[in-house]
């Protein structure tokens, strides 16, 4: 795949208005693909995710893709990769942004995840000129422009201390909105979050969950107007249990619902997931 890659650079039109807000915004930025306008939401967490974050961070990016927003992350392994993952799962535009040049991938693996990103209307961006190689002490400077391109930050799973608290930590101070999953107090990849939820973080209990809380942040998400549906649809593949708990309805009346129009071919119901067909 090739692909042009522009430089855009600080005072120029196409440089992101989010990332001038921030306290030191990169002087310049390579970018292959385009830029997304709307607004975004970064959704970051540990590379060693456990099979549970890692569904859970898809889960997330593909609601929040569906909602009509960009997701933002670092193209890493774990919970970075499952995000990018769903936000091309949900149809949506996302950007990675590389801790080295933009003619490099890192990790290798995920070069195909990258242009996909590229050919959905999204970005792959770097402050580092072609060529600079993925050392490990750029990528906490790299956490602060993921953080800078968005209205909120997410974070999935986490240990104690690495990247997803750097990003974390930059997003409170540059005023942004930090939410955090919470999880088992004895696993090791929870207790960031538990401890951005006792230091203030917004706890969010799932991907309903936090589209309803960022819609108090960057306005209602995108509906689907294609079938009119007798109870509340949180997205597009919300499981059952999620759809129930949006209507707000009596539990054997919703199912009944889901019942009669999956026989009219309104729904697919694949996996305990609700799809509009």
């Amino acid at each position: 795949m090739v692909t042009t890659v522009a430089i855009v650079s600080r005072g120029d039109p196409g440089y992101p208005a989010q990332l001038e807000e921030i306290a030191d915004p990169p002087d310049r930025l390579w970018v292959r693909g385009t830029l997304p306008p709307t607004p975004a939401v970064a959704i970051v967490g540990t590379r060693r995710a456990t099979r549970y974050g890692l569904s859970l961070a898809r889960e997330m990016g593909r609601a929040v893709a569906l909602a009509g927003w960009v997701v933002v992350s670092g193209l890493a392994r774990g919970v970075d990769g499952a995000a990018h993952r769903g936000c091309l799962d949900g149809g949506g535009a996302g950007i990675a942004v590389l801790g080295c040049g933009i003619d490099i991938w890192y990790p290798p693996e995920h070069q195909r995840l990258g242009e996909e990103l590229v050919a959905g209307e999204g970005a792959v961006v770097s402050e580092y000129p072609p060529g600079t190689r993925p050392e490990p002490w750029r990528f906490p400077a790299r956490n602060r422009i993921i953080s800078g391109l968005s209205a909120a930050v997410v974070v999935v799973e986490a240990a104690e201390k690495g990247g997803a608290l750097i990003t974390a930590r930059l997003a409170a101070e540059q005023g942004r909105d930090v939410f955090a999953v919470p999880g088992d107090v004895h696993r090791e990849t929870s207790l960031g979050t538990n401890l951005l939820i006792r230091d203030g973080a917004i706890p969010v209990l799932g991907a309903a969950d936090l589209v309803e809380a960022l819609s108090l942040i960057l306005g209602p998400p995108r509906t689907h107007t294609d079938v009119d549906l007798p109870f509340a649809m949180p997205y597009d593949g919300a499981t059952v249990e999620e759809v129930i708990a949006a209507s707000g309805g009596d539990t054997a009346e919703v199912l009944q619902s889901l019942g009669r129009m999956e026989a009219e071919g309104r729904v697919r119901i694949e996996a305990g997931q609700v799809f509009i067909a």
